[in-house]
Order: C-alpha cells, then sequence, then structure tokens
C-alpha cells in the first residue's frame, strides 16, 4: 500500500528544477501512506512521485516501476493490492515475459505492457495506479471497482496532476484550494456524487474507470459496473457459494510478507473474517492477531439505543475465545478522544471536515496503535452494503422515501447535519435540491429483471445505492484513517465477485429468516459463537460518556472567543454559542453533531486556508463546479 503522485505537461520540460522540486512537495504530503521509501521519475512531460508502505516483496518491488522499450519508456506508480497476482505472473510467464522481481507491482506493469488498459478487468483487489506510456506520450489511471484507494485528478490546460489524496496535487503550485456552493453541497449532504472531489477543479477517477490523458484531451471508460442478472441458485446453493467465495476471498487477502491481523468489533461481518481467518492460519500452526477498539466504562455503564442495543466486547471476547485470537482491546479514554491534536490529524487525513467527532478519533486511535504491532489489518467494512445489513433496509419509511434511505435515518438520529451553517448560506446552497438531483441520477441506470416485483425492484434499487454511494464514503473514511498511520486495511467485503453475486440474490433470499445480512450468517454459522450468531446489527460505537460532550464545548467555547475566526464565514455563531452552554445532560445527538461539525470546519480552515466562494453566477446549475466533465469515450464491462 502507497502513495502515488504525478504530474503531466506537454507544454513544458517537467524535468526543470522548479517542476522537479513541484513533483517532490507532492511526494512528501504522501509520506504517511508510504513510511518505508520514495522515489521519483523524471521525463520531458511527465513526472512520477511515490512513497511505499512495503507489504509484498520488500526488497524487490520500489517505484516508481519503469521499463523501457524500443518506443520508449512504459513507467508505473501503483497504490494497492491485487490479490490475484500469482495467476497472472504464470499466465504473463507462459506468454514470454520475464520478472525480476517478486512483486504484485511488477505483474501490474508487464500486464499492462501485454494488454494495455484492458489490464483492469483482469485484476482481482484494490488498487489505484498511473502508467505513463512513454510509446504513445499517454497517461492511463485505473482504480479499482469498487472505489477502496482513492484516486484524484485535477486537468490543467496542457495535461493532468494527480495523487491518492487531494493534498498532493494542492501541493503542486498549479493548483488552489478552492471551494464553492456546489464543493460544499456535497460536503453536507452525504450522497457521493460519483468524481466529486469538493475542491474545485478536482475530480475523482470513478471506481471501475480507466482514465487516459494524451495530447487530444481526456478520455474515460468504464471497465466495470453493477449490473442486474437473474440470480436462479436455490437458498443452499447460494449460502454455500458465498461461503466458498468467502473462504477464496480470505485466502488471498491474507498474503503478505509483513505482520497482519484482522479488526474485530463482534458483530456477524468482523467476526466471520476473523473466524475464517483463525481456522485458515490454524493450518499452518499460525495465530491470528485481532484488534478491538473500546471506550473507559462502556461496558459497566453501556446504555442502549435505538442503534446500538448492547455494548461491543462481550461478542469480541466470544470471538477470540472461540477462535484462539491473540487479542487486544484499544481503551480510550474522552479527553484522548476530544484531544484537538487528534482531531487535527484525523481532518488532515481526510483533507476534508466530516463531522463524525469520535467516530473518526476513535478510528484513527485504534489504527495507530495496531500499527505498533501490524502492518495489514482485514475489516468487516462493507457487509452492511453487501448483504443489507443497516436500519434503514427494514424501516418502511427510509425505503419507501424518494431519497437516499440513509438520509432518512440520519435525520431521524441526528436532525438536519447543516443547522450549524449561516442561515442564509443555508439558503443558498438548497441542499434539499442538491439531494433530490443527486438521487434522481443514482436510481436513474438501475436496471430492472423481466417480471422483477415492484417491491423486490424496490429492495433492488436500496442496494444499488449503498453499493454506490454509501459505501465510498465508509471507504474513504477507512482508508484515510488507516493510511495516515501507515496500516494497509483490506476488505473482503469488497471482493467484485461477492458484490456481483449477492446484489443480484432477490431480497426474499437475502433476508430469508427475515433478519438482516441472513445469507451471510448462514454461510459462517459453523464458525460463530451462537452470541454472535442470535446478535442484532450494532453500527461502529460512539463514546456515550458525558465528559467527551464536555470537552466538545470548552473547545467550541474558546472557538467562540475568537471573533475573527474565518470559521464564522460559514457558521452560525449565535447558534454555536447555544450548543456550546446548554447544560451537558440536555446535549442531544443534533447538538453533538452540530458541535463535532464547527469544530471540524474551524480546523480545516485553519490547516488548508481555503477559498470560499460563496456565490454562484446568475443562472448556474446548483451541480457544477465550472470545469469541463471528462470526454467519456466509452464503456465495457
Amino acid at each position: 500500500m502507497c502513495g502515488i503522485v504525478g504530474w503531466v505537461s506537454f507544454d513544458r520540460d517537467l524535468r526543470a528544477a522548479e517542476q522537479v522540486t513541484a513533483v517532490e512537495a507532492m511526494t512528501e504530503t504522501m509520506a504517511c501512506r508510504g513510511p518505508d521509501d520514495r522515489g521519483t521519475w523524471n521525463a520531458p512531460h511527465a513526472s512520477l512521485g511515490h512513497r511505499r508502505l512495503a507489504i509484498i516483496d520488500l526488497p524487490g518491488g520500489r517505484q516508481p516501476m519503469s521499463v523501457g522499450t524500443p518506443e520508449g519508456a512504459v513507467a508505473l506508480v501503483y497504490s494497492g493490492e491485487a490479490y490475484n497476482y500469482t495467476e497472472l505472473r504464470e499466465e504473463l510467464t507462459a506468454r514470454g515475459h520475464r520478472f525480476t522481481t517478486d512483486s504484485d507491482t511488477e505483474v501490474v506493469l508487464r500486464g499492462y505492457l501485454e494488454w494495455g488498459d484492458a489490464l483492469a478487468e483482469r485484476l482481482n483487489g484494490m488498487y489505484a495506479f498511473a502508467i505513463w506510456d512513454g510509446r504513445h506520450d499517454r497517461l492511463v489511471m485505473i482504480r479499482d471497482r469498487m472505489g477502496v484507494k482513492p484516486f484524484y485528478y485535477w486537468p490543467t490546460p496542457d495535461g493532468v496532476l494527480f495523487g491518492s489524496e487531494p493534498k498532493a496535487i494542492l501541493a503542486n503550485p498549479v493548483a488552489r484550494p478552492r471551494v464553492t456552493l456546489d464543493g460544499l453541497r456535497e460536503l453536507f449532504t452525504m450522497v457521493k456524487t460519483p468524481g466529486h472531489a469538493v475542491w474545485d477543479g478536482m475530480y475523482e477517477v470513478e471506481p471501475g474507470t480507466v482514465v487516459t490523458v494524451d495530447r487530444t484531451g481526456r478520455h474515460t471508460r468504464t471497465y466495470w459496473r453493477l449490473e442486474t442478472r437473474p440470480h436462479t441458485d436455490d437458498r443452499d446453493t447460494t449460502v454455500a457459494t458465498v461461503r466458498a467465495l468467502l473462504d477464496d476471498i480470505v485466502r488471498r487477502q491474507l498474503v503478505s510478507d509483513v505482520p497482519r491481523c484482522v479488526l474485530l468489533s463482534g458483530g456477524l461481518d468482523s467476526s466471520t473474517v476473523t473466524a475464517l481467518a483463525a481456522r485458515q492460519l490454524a493450518e499452518t500452526g499460525e495465530k491470528v492477531r485481532t484488534f478491538a477498539v473500546d471506550f473507559v466504562g462502556r461496558t459497566e455503564n453501556f446504555v442502549a439505543d435505538e442503534l446500538r442495543t448492547t455494548p461491543d466486547t462481550p461478542f469480541v471476547h466470544d470471538v477470540a475465545r472461540q477462535s484462539g485470537t491473540l487479542h487486544q482491546d484499544i481503551v480510550l479514554d474522552p479527553d484522548t478522544l476530544a484531544d484537538p491534536e487528534v482531531r487535527a490529524r484525523m481532518i488532515r487525513a481526510r483533507d476534508l471536515p466530516m463531522g463524525m467527532g469520535d467516530m473518526d478519533s476513535s478510528l484513527y486511535l485504534l489504527f495507530r496503535s495496531i500499527r505498533e504491532h501490524s502492518t495489514v489489518a482485514l475489516s468487516g467494512e462493507s457487509a452492511d452494503e453487501v448483504f443489507g445489513g443497516y436500519l434503514q433496509f427494514f424501516d418502511e419509511k427510509a425505503r419507501t422515501a424518494d431519497t437516499f434511505p440513509w438520509l432518512v435515518r440520519m435525520a431521524e438520529q441526528f436532525g438536519d447535519d447543516a443547522d450549524v451553517l449561516r442561515a442564509d448560506l443555508k439558503n443558498a446552497l438548497d441542499l434539499g435540491g442538491y439531494i433530490h438531483d443527486s438521487y434522481r441520477d443514482a436510481v436513474s441506470g438501475i436496471e430492472r429483471l423481466d417480471g422483477e416485483s415492484d417491491f423486490e425492484y424496490r429492495m433492488r434499487r436500496i442496494c444499488h445505492l449503498h453499493l454506490t454511494r454509501f459505501v465510498r464514503v465508509l471507504l474513504d473514511r477507512k482508508d484515510r484513517a488507516s493510511m495516515a498511520v501507515g496500516l494497509e486495511v483490506r476488505v473482503p467485503f469488497c471482493d467484485h465477485r461477492l458484490v456481483e453475486y449477492v446484489y443480484n440474490a432477490p431480497w426474499s433470499l437475502k433476508s430469508f429468516d427475515g433478519r438482516e445480512k441472513s445469507l451471510l450468517r448462514e454461510a459462517a454459522a459453523d464458525v460463530l459463537p451462537r452470541s454472535v450468531y442470535d446478535r442484532v446489527k450494532s453500527p461502529y460505537p460512539s463514546t456515550q460518556d458525558p465528559q467527551y460532550a464536555v470537552a466538545l464545548q470548552e473547545h467550541a467555547r474558546a472557538l467562540l472567543a475568537d471573533p475573527d475566526h474565518r470559521v464564522f464565514e460559514l457558521v452560525d455563531r449565535d447558534r454555536l454559542r447555544r450548543a456550546a452552554e446548554c447544560h451537558a445532560p440536555q446535549i442531544t445527538s443534533a447538538s453533538r453533531r452540530g458541535l463535532e461539525r464547527a469544530l471540524d470546519l474551524a480546523v480545516w480552515m485553519e490547516l488548508y486556508d481555503p477559498e470560499l466562494v460563496l456565490d454562484e453566477p446568475a443562472g448556474a446549475a446548483p451541480a457544477g463546479d465550472g470545469q469541463p466533465e471528462p470526454e467519456s469515450s466509452g464503456t465495457s464491462s
């Protein structure tokens, strides 16, 4: 796992000192993603940078990696893992390729030499990589199917900048940290518009997409998308297929030349990964390490609510005992969770103020502790999206609403996420209109099977929305928090084979026992403790300690004491003051979320000093950032 950057310019020589310095600065912003090594590669019109987190073939996988050809050099910077690299290596060897390393990086590079960008269809894994093809003066950028690894680019008049994270691009003087109303709309709606990067002028390489840049401009090709297909397997066959896929996926994702572990929450998803990993490693006499996050006094003082009916720790320990793992609880106190330095580190990691508070800071602190023992961790992330685990899948109001179903649940739990904003800004944003337009676009291309009932098609749409919109929010959070401390987190449930298969199983099969994630529960029944098998879905934990909310109020009062702080260009000072002065026991989920949002925005403005453009030209559409969209040159799947 690594950090990649690059600059392509067809009108200048990027070997000049000023340009080389700029690319080196971009590369250094990725040091957290790659603490083990660094490298740059320069050609007249392309410059690539790489920071490496060594996982496979520690001495041989250095980057940028290049191959000379009679027509010109082909160079690669690569982030991620190709879990089928051994099979691809054997196929390429049979085709005459000779390898000098044991790394998956060289397999990807030589795969491109053999198949061009059609290599993308052959990969199984999580990846974001860029190839400068000097034979044709062309940059090829490819991102994995589910969007596990982040990938951003900034079109310029004569080429493009790119990087694993926005901070890499913003380190180049060609780019500028500018956010318009449209960027704020995306930031405050949690709809994850494909390709949208919040920063004006910047885009994401969309999941399952190839973006090519040459002298004629930009071209995109979709090599994978979630397709509707008939599902003909019966229940027993479907359960058996899910289990066979999971066994294969976990086995592939345990491959590593460095210490690995599993993130364990005591829920069905992480417990399944843990149990399967433990069983497979036991074949070689190895025990799996597991880690869980907890809060001081949480189990003893736990109060059930609509989202979380049980604390995690008892279930975590049941799994650890049954699977014989080497387990460690990472227990956090409210002062550490509320530490402004931790908040700043997480915002720096995400490049944006997401307002998720202790759920962000605890994840960062968990990963930081794990990194002292392991370099690779397997996670249960995305099983809820794949198998249908969230409450909104079963909430009639949420699943019949003409909007993203998770927004219905969030509004009930947290209130209006934009309440903290100034009233005039909130009116200008028209977030309701933005969400409506985004939803209409998101559901417009979802295919319906012949004869599919209205209810089944409704549930198909909900599953599709979670797999193409909501999951990307959580995957980005997981990647940024983990890579901020140099930890690679793998997500077995994002294997595209599993996603495709389960997506097309009808909802009646996904919930055949009237519960969430029925297929997964039955597929793993033989390896799970009964307590976990019976447990009701519980989301990622959040502290209930009132001292955490008190600390937030103290930080908000300190912010209010600075009347010239730029955050008040966005935040309503009176609303923040009321939240900061509220008697602690009366702090609601909504007011706590408002405090988190305001504090995050303040730190973000201190770190990035963004130029804010809070008006729009007359007649401007609410969903455009002034940059031309990438030219589409066809799709394949």
